[in-house]
């Protein structure tokens, strides 16, 4: 069964994961670099270099849909349409699935606040004001394995996980645009989907006869929304940053990039390369090839996602909304 990859040793939730594709035949990306996270509390310098400027606008009316990408908005109606969908999820996530995801990341993990790594906390808080939503919890992970991901169940209050490898691989400018990726996702509900869609699909594949048939086909048109989703929420990383070489660089940088590579690394070359993809798969055999291949993942590929933003980037959709930005100067 294809799965969100899930970096806790618990039952399979189902994670909104920034990054890393899962399918049945592809196994997650592995990080090339680890880093512990020691080194983030005694090198103070490397953490205050994240966090220099103050937010540029607010988008204070914001509303989803007002960045949601249609392919998010087509396949969201597609799912809610799905008779008793909503209320088996909620019925699956109980108190229980809640205190566990809990518990695994106070017992696991650093909790980040103003006492606590408090140049991460700002980043967090800076990108939540932009966008209008109260700030989640974040967590901070150990792990080599260069990832986010955001849990939202039950009503209570969401949190973000960001793996320590991430930190150590983007710059401070790369790093909010992930928290604001991962915002994107409370700010347009889809908390709940994310996190059931594994279970779902897990428990399907368990009625005798049918259950294997009903699985597939939930899995597959749940798979197409998550890709949709991924789609929205790389807007929102970029409503955040106002810079789309940013969120470019955060795609690249995942696709294959680790610290020391960082310098040599180029945004352009990389779209080019989108662009390559995109030509080379116009064809009717390049078309076939490309849907086998994302058919089964959770995510799109990176240069698609990098070609999807640079044109949003330069459309009137994206101009208009900084248009209705407000501009705002705060003391960091």
């Amino acid at each position: 069964m294809a799965s969100v990859p899930l970096p806790m040793a618990v039952a399979p939730l189902n994670l909104s994961s920034l990054f890393i594709n899962s399918s049945s035949n592809n196994p997650p990306i592995s990080s090339l670099c680890t880093v512990g996270f020691k080194q983030l509390e005694t090198n103070p310098k490397r953490l205050r270099s994240f966090v220099r400027r103050a937010a540029s606008v607010t988008f204070r009316d914001l509303d989803a849909d007002d960045f949601r990408h249609p392919l998010d908005r087509q396949n969201t109606l597609l799912l809610r349409a799905i008779p008793g969908l909503n209320d088996i999820g909620k019925a699956l996530l109980g108190s229980v699935s809640e205190q566990v995801m809990l518990l695994e990341n106070i017992g696991t993990s650093v909790l980040v606040s103003e006492n606590q790594l408090p140049e991460l906390h700002r980043l967090m808080v800076e990108a939540a004001r932009i966008l209008n939503i109260e700030a989640p919890d974040l967590y901070v992970r150990q792990s080599p394995v260069p990832n986010a991901y955001t849990l939202a169940v039950s009503g209570k209050k969401p949190f973000v996980v960001i793996h320590t490898s991430l930190v150590e691989l983007l710059s401070r400018k790369e790093l909010q645009a992930v928290l604001a990726h991962e915002l994107g996702h409370l700010k347009c509900d889809h908390g709940l989907w994310l996190t059931f869609a594994n279970i779902l699909t897990l428990g399907a594949y368990t009625v005798p006869g049918i259950g294997g048939l009903i699985a597939q086909r939930l899995e597959e048109q749940l798979f197409r929304w998550l890709r949709a989703a991924e789609l929205t929420c790389d807007r929102a990383a970029l409503l955040v940053a106002q810079d789309p070489k940013v969120v470019v660089s955060v795609l690249m940088k995942l696709a294959g990039g680790c610290p020391s590579l960082s310098d040599q690394l180029n945004v352009d070359a990389f779209l080019e390369q989108a662009r390559s993809y995109e030509k080379a798969s116009s064809s009717p055999v390049g078309w076939y090839i490309r849907n086998a291949q994302t058919r089964q993942l959770s995510h799109p590929l990176p240069v698609l996602r990098a070609r999807e933003i640079d044109e949003w980037s330069r459309s009137q959709e994206y101009r208009s909304l900084l248009k209705r930005a407000i501009q705002t100067v705060q003391n960091l």
